[in-house]
């Protein structure tokens, strides 16, 4: 619903910034945003801001004319100042007509404030009355976001202005560079190509998303004693050394890759894999962009918002009345009860049906 400004299109504005500050599954999430513009506006300039940890992961997207990253300010005073000073000549130079901000932190609305665009679009924050807000043109404040895919949610900032998406899940690209590159580090780690490829990502930036370390040393010597396959552990170079001890605990063949690839890279590792088994992350979003079947393990978010969409794509979670309950854990103490009681058992159902799929698809191949 627009609560500020009037209705218009924007199909006579030549050069747009799209504003993106949030996480990696958050850009991840917006492609289908990107996408509606591109074909709204075929011929116009559309740039997209994000955050320097996702820049390659949208710098290939074919909807896009060009990716600013915005980088976490390092150095001395007088260094984040001339960086700032550059940083600012160089997006007014581009002379955007129309700056579109997604979500309602401040970062992005001073952004687009900055960006000299005549024409800005937010999203309405109930906390941004005494100045956020009033650095645009036009607000938007969407309803029922508790029942949509989020995915939507972007797309509800730019339904006002005559953007109709087609298509609401998102879709990565991957290189053939990148491809190359990622079949020669699988070789170079001793993962053979011939074989099918499950990746194990049990990892969140966010602990009360993560499912006991000790089910997954379960759950990959189950896997590996049932099926032919190759068992790929996946996360950031932080997460190594929890990958490592995953890996020297399973009994079962596992291989730490975690910290292997940059995030770009990523994306074509999970496009080489049958499927992905995981918990409720980044890694979710960009497997299921590049077309990979997921088993995706939730605890207090709410797969109706996170979950991706589509019959490849299985989703396990608690049976208890509180969930999803939306919170840091169990009243925000960090720790998930639905989490901990998940069993074993109770994931290697589905599991089984996914991988039983795979096989069998590659037999027939």
């Amino acid at each position: 619903m627009l609560v500020k400004g009037e209705k218009i299109s924007l199909e006579a504005i030549e050069r747009v910034l799209l504003i993106q500050l949030g996480d990696i599954g958050d850009v991840v999430l917006t492609i289908p945003t990107i996408k509606a513009l591109r074909e709204s506006k075929p011929t116009s300039t559309l740039y997209i801001a994000v955050r320097e940890h996702a820049r390659e992961l949208i710098e290939d997207c074919p909807w896009v004319d060009g990716v600013i990253s915005v980088e976490r300010m390092k150095g001395t005073l007088l260094e984040r100042f001339f960086y700032q000073r550059d940083f600012l000549q160089a997006l007014r130079a581009k002379k955007f007509g129309a700056a579109i901000d997604l979500r309602t932190g401040t970062r992005g609305a001073i952004l687009s404030y900055v960006s000299g665009a005549p024409l800005r679009i937010g999203r309405y924050a109930d906390d941004g009355r005494l100045w956020r807000n009033r650095l645009f043109t036009h607000l938007v404040k969407p309803e029922n976001e508790m029942e949509q895919y989020s995915s939507l949610h972007s797309l509800n900032i730019v339904a006002p202005f005559k953007v109709d998406a087609r298509d609401i899940d998102p879709e990565l690209t991957v290189t053939r560079e990148q491809e190359m590159r990622v079949e020669c580090m699988l070789r170079e780690e001793g993962i053979g190509l011939d074989r099918s490829l499950i990746a194990l990502h049990p990892f969140s930036r966010w602990r009360y998303k993560e499912w006991p370390t000790e089910n997954y040393t379960s759950l990959i010597d189950y896997i590996g004693s049932r099926y032919p396959v190759q068992i790929a552990i996946t996360g950031s170079v932080d997460e190594r050394g929890r990958a490592a001890h995953l890996v020297k605990e399973a009994r079962a063949e596992a291989y730490n890759l975690a910290g292997k690839t940059t995030i770009g890279d990523l994306a074509a590792v999970f496009k080489k894999c049958g499927l992905l088994i995981g918990i409720d992350s980044a890694a979710m979003h960009i497997a299921a962009a590049v077309g990979t079947p997921t088993v995706t393990i939730f605890g207090p978010s709410a797969p109706i918002n996170w979950a991706p969409r589509g019959k490849q794509h299985e989703i396990i979670f608690k049976d208890l009345p509180c969930v999803p309950c939306r919170q840091k854990g169990c009243n925000n103490s960090a720790v998930s009860r639905c989490l901990q009681e998940l069993e074993v058992g109770e994931v290697i159902e589905a599991v089984d049906k996914k991988i039983t799929e795979i096989l069998e698809r590659t037999d027939d191949d």
